[in-house]
């Protein structure tokens, strides 16, 4: 992949975040988010199998896979060994993202508030994770946001449905938006990897229609 991490995810859009109990599903589970059109997960390490998971995902080479719910250093040395691409966390580590930083590593650390953004800026980064999103306020905190932090974009997190995307990602700030409702629990626990593709196509057709209309309103305002 020669294209930034940032690069990608801004491409993607939406960032399906990955919570595997059983390891064997990493392998399927990767082929149905490629095949479906949406080639990125953040697997997230909330279980003891986690990093297997994501050592199984990152093996496919069309694949942008991250490292999800990172806590400190020692879980961000371990899923990069594991082969993740980035590393994304719910809160604001100093010592983790200063560790990222020096290694070259992209870090999305996760923010909500301005002091919070503010300090990720003062370290130096310009794209952070908004979380939990809707409980924070959405877009309209978002919008808030823009004034003091304008270079600032985000990772939109927690609780967006997929009819909402086409707001989040018509606000620029807005890089991608992240969220689980084409990896459902319940579809995983049946091996619904054919569901999960269609769950993937789905959100891709969201994402080009929301895009299309993005660039119509961009034309009209030119006229």
């Amino acid at each position: 992949m020669t294209e930034t991490v940032a690069a990608l995810l801004e491409k993607y859009a939406v960032v399906p975040a990955i919570v595997l109990e059983d390891v064997n599903q990493a392998a399927p589970l990767a082929q149905a988010l490629i095949s479906g059109g949406l080639p990125v997960a953040e697997v997230t390490l909330r279980t003891p199998d986690a990093l297997d998971a994501l050592s199984r995902m990152a093996a496919f080479p069309n694949l942008l896979t991250g490292a999800g719910t990172v806590l400190n250093v020692s879980q961000a040395t371990e899923a990069m060994a594991a082969g993740a691409k980035f590393i994304v966390s719910p809160g604001m580590n100093v010592e983790l993202i200063q560790w990222c930083l020096d290694k070259n590593i992209t870090i999305i650390p996760g923010v909500c508030t301005p002091t919070e953004v503010m300090l990720a800026m003062n370290l130096g980064l310009r794209l952070v994770k908004f979380f939990p999103c809707e409980a924070s306020g959405g877009l309209e905190m978002l919008r808030a946001l823009r004034g003091p932090f304008p270079e600032m974009r985000y990772l939109a997190t927690g609780g967006i449905k997929l009819e909402a995307i086409s707001n989040y990602l018509a606000f620029h700030p807005v890089l991608a938006v992240g969220g689980t409702w084409m990896v459902k629990p319940e579809w995983l626990a049946n091996d619904r990897f054919d569901v999960i593709e269609d769950g993937c196509r789905q959100t891709v057709e969201v994402v080009k229609d929301a895009r299309w209309q993005i660039a119509a309103a961009a034309r009209v305002r030119s006229q």
